[in-house]
């Protein structure tokens, strides 16, 4: 039986709001990351968050709580999936111009550049399911609740993925 004042999820699930088209923007950074790590192309990703942008823009959206990175997520996902067979396969080399974008502007951009390349070289190789939760919780930075509700599975398939992926990814980085 579900809370009538807490709801099923608590508080902040009470009331749906639309989703502020002003705040968007604030996330095009974040998204173009788990593009890039979806897609493993410069281009796909700009297409991607262009994609997914006119897709909520196209009309009002309302959300529980303060859920706009996971709603914005499911959808990249969900446009991702839709244009599978449009996609080209997942590069498997980046350079270090393309990977200037998605680097941390807070430390070397060279030393990052070198580094975000080989992760995301490794994250093209992950089978879908563990690129997934690897980009929505490593790079979106999602919790896992949130990333189990963006990707519409529980948190211990995300904890599991997380651990799956974080190994593989981190195993080639050993060997390279």
């Amino acid at each position: 039986m579900s809370d009538p004042v807490h709801g099923r999820g608590g508080l902040q699930d009470r009331e749906p709001r639309q989703l502020d088209p002003d705040r968007l923007g604030s996330y095009v950074a974040r998204l173009y990351r788990a593009a890039y790590g979806l897609c493993g192309s410069p281009q796909d990703a700009e297409d991607l968050v262009q994609d997914t942008y006119e897709q909520v823009l196209r009309r009002p959206r309302f959300i529980r709580g303060d859920q706009d990175l996971a709603y914005l997520l499911r959808v990249l996902r969900n446009t991702w999936i839709r244009s599978a067979r449009k996609r080209r396969p997942v590069a498997t080399v980046a350079d270090a111009v393309e990977i200037e974008a998605v680097a941390d502007p807070r430390g070397d951009m060279l030393t990052q550049a070198i580094e975000a390349s080989a992760i995301y070289d490794a994250l093209g190789r992950l089978s879908p399911h563990l690129r997934e939760a690897v980009v929505a919780v490593d790079v979106v930075g999602l919790s896992y609740k949130d990333a189990a509700r963006a990707l519409g599975t529980k948190e211990g398939t995300i904890m599991s993925r997380l651990y799956r992926g974080r190994g593989q990814i981190a195993a080639e980085l050993k060997g390279a």
